[in-house]
């Protein structure tokens, strides 16, 4: 938090200026900025480790809110802008899909695999509603759900996927070929319609639907690559900040 009122304000001490103003925010409005905020132990500039305030980035977001300074107005606006256009998108579903498009023809995307690419968020929605409606709607579990599926489609677990493609934070789908698109819809709408058909309840049963629903794709998959000896999974991707292409 230091780093980011030094960058908001022109303070010579942000450390005093941070400490201040959770005292005046409390006091003005009755909020604790300290609640958004961890202490993590942090290396100092003398070498040792020391308790520091962090905070993710949705805290982040709520404590600029909170900084009278001209650097910060830039973001107030744009966060007023953000909420503006997701109050929109909650009015008309279809302004989302419209601005994903935008989104991904300014990183360069071809228009094919945008279409693939919306087809493939459409699926997945679906598949999120059927767990939902079978007894499952923690996060968590749909992304253990979501391994499993993805195991079975590709013989490996969505992180171990993103390693080969030399991934960190990106979001996997964003940088699969057209071909782990397809075998990742593949897998997804076939849970989906074994879910609808058999009605598990509860994350076990889900679970195993999720395997059995992988395996499809999986054996699509291995179908095609002893057709063609090549293997589906590809450590080609697109990195808008490397220029690279899928292909």
């Amino acid at each position: 938090m230091i780093d980011v009122i030094s960058a908001l304000t022109d303070s010579e001490n942000p450390r005093d200026y941070w400490y201040k103003m959770k005292i005046r925010v409390k006091s003005d409005d009755g909020a604790e900025l300290s609640t958004l905020c961890r202490q993590l132990k942090l290396e100092s500039s003398d070498g040792k480790m020391y308790e520091t305030d962090c905070a993710n980035t949705e805290g982040i977001f709520r404590i600029i809110q909170s900084v009278p300074s001209p650097k910060a107005e830039p973001f107030k606006r744009w966060l007023a802008k953000v909420g503006y256009e997701r109050i929109q998108e909650i009015e008309d579903p279809e302004l989302a899909q419209k601005r994903a498009r935008a989104l991904y023809l300014a990183k360069g995307y071809p228009e094919d695999w945008i279409e693939r690419r919306m087809r493939s968020i459409a699926i997945r929605e679906g598949l999120t509603d059927e767990w939902q409606k079978h007894g499952v709607d923690e996060p968590r579990d749909f992304g253990i759900l979501t391994a499993e599926i993805s195991k079975a489609a590709f013989g490996i677990t969505p992180s171990e996927h993103k390693k080969v493609k030399d991934l960190d934070r990106q979001n996997l789908r964003d940088h699969m070929t057209d071909l782990e698109l397809l075998f990742s819809m593949l897998g997804e709408a076939a849970t989906t319609e074994i879910t609808k058909s058999e009605h598990p309840q509860g994350f076990e049963e889900n679970k195993n639907v999720s395997k059995r629903g992988g395996r499809v794709a999986g054996d699509a998959r291995e179908n095609l690559e002893k057709q063609t000896g090549k293997r589906v999974v590809s450590h080609k991707n697109f990195l808008a900040g490397e220029k690279k292409k899928i292909n």
